[in-house]
């Protein structure tokens, strides 16, 4: 959103790396035994199944639609002075860094109905990250909401009744589970109270032995991001390929969630990152993330040129 460039990295084509098995460009719509039904009527029969269907996020189908929207979002950046951004978790709190750094001369605003920023993580955490904001003249209002239905002339009200202005903003809060196509399906009685599948250690859904899920769908207890995702993805290819190949149940890898690490770009430069004896800021863990954002990693993983 804020350099098209990275987009051209970032938006990957899944036949680019997926090029031994069938893709299905169509929601899941429904499981029976063995059996996925999509919405374009497809039916895939399978022996095993993974769903990793994530947080409900509508994004364009193609690549070329999403580089689209990628633009259309820079240009409406790079063509307002004032800009509001809607939710301090780790979203809100990188987009407000990068605008701050790469348009100085703008005026960012981000509303966050916490108490602090960042709620996922810990107190100190989240102080150093409104500081460096705040010193970036990011203007950070707490506790407080925005009715996005009733804004007027680029009029917004917030909860507590202060009208901002801005000529464009961007909402960044969180989004729903991936989950309630699953409410019909039988996996029903699989799901937690909050809509998550409930797995077991070797990330298979419990009551389904032919059954895996992995990411944020999944009701383990831990921060949920990108990297853990990729470890449930190892642990549950291990444990197929064992029950495929004939391989015994008592073999199976297992998970654990490990201590709690969380890292958030600052900027182009600088980062705040969270691990379990040390908070940090600045430049140093700017170097692990924010330069390529692991865009490089992951198309290395995907087997592509970083």
């Amino acid at each position: 959103m804020v350099e098209p460039s990275v987009a051209e990295r970032s938006v990957v084509d899944h036949g680019e790396y997926f090029a031994s098995g069938q893709i299905v460009c169509s929601a899941a719509a429904d499981i029976r035994d063995g059996e996925v039904s999509t919405a374009d009527g497809s039916r895939l029969p399978f022996d095993y199944l993974v769903i990793a269907t994530g947080h409900k996020d509508l994004v364009p189908k193609s690549r070329s639609e999403r580089l689209i929207q990628y633009k259309a979002e820079y240009d409406k950046i790079k063509s307002s002075n004032s800009i509001l951004i809607v939710g301090g978790g780790p979203t809100g709190v990188e987009l407000a860094g990068e605008i701050s750094v790469d348009f100085p001369d703008k005026k960012v605003m981000l509303v966050h109905r916490g108490s602090r920023l960042l709620e996922f993580i810990g107190p100190k955490a989240s102080q150093k990250t409104l500081d460096w904001l705040t010193s970036r003249r990011v203007e950070v209002i707490l506790e407080q909401s925005v009715d996005l239905t009733s804004v007027s002339d680029g009029t917004y009200q917030t909860s507590a009744g202060e009208t901002l202005k801005a000529d464009c903003h961007f909402l960044c809060t969180g989004k729903p589970i991936g989950s309630s196509w699953l409410r019909e399906t039988i996996l029903k009685d699989s799901l937690d109270t909050r809509g998550r599948l409930m797995v077991d250690e070797q990330l298979r859904v419990k009551g389904h032995k032919n059954v895996f899920a992995i990411g944020d769908i999944t009701d383990i207890p831990e921060i949920k991001q990108g990297y853990l995702a990729q470890q449930h993805a190892e642990v549950t290819v291990k444990n197929l390929k064992l029950l495929m190949t004939g391989g015994r149940e008592s073999k199976m890898a297992t998970y654990r969630p490990g201590s709690a690490i969380a890292l958030v770009s600052l900027g182009r430069k600088e980062a705040v990152a969270q691990f379990p004896l040390i908070t940090v800021i600045g430049c140093l863990p700017g170097m692990i993330k924010s330069g390529d954002l692991f865009v490089g990693k992951t198309r290395k993983q995907l087997g592509l040129n970083p």
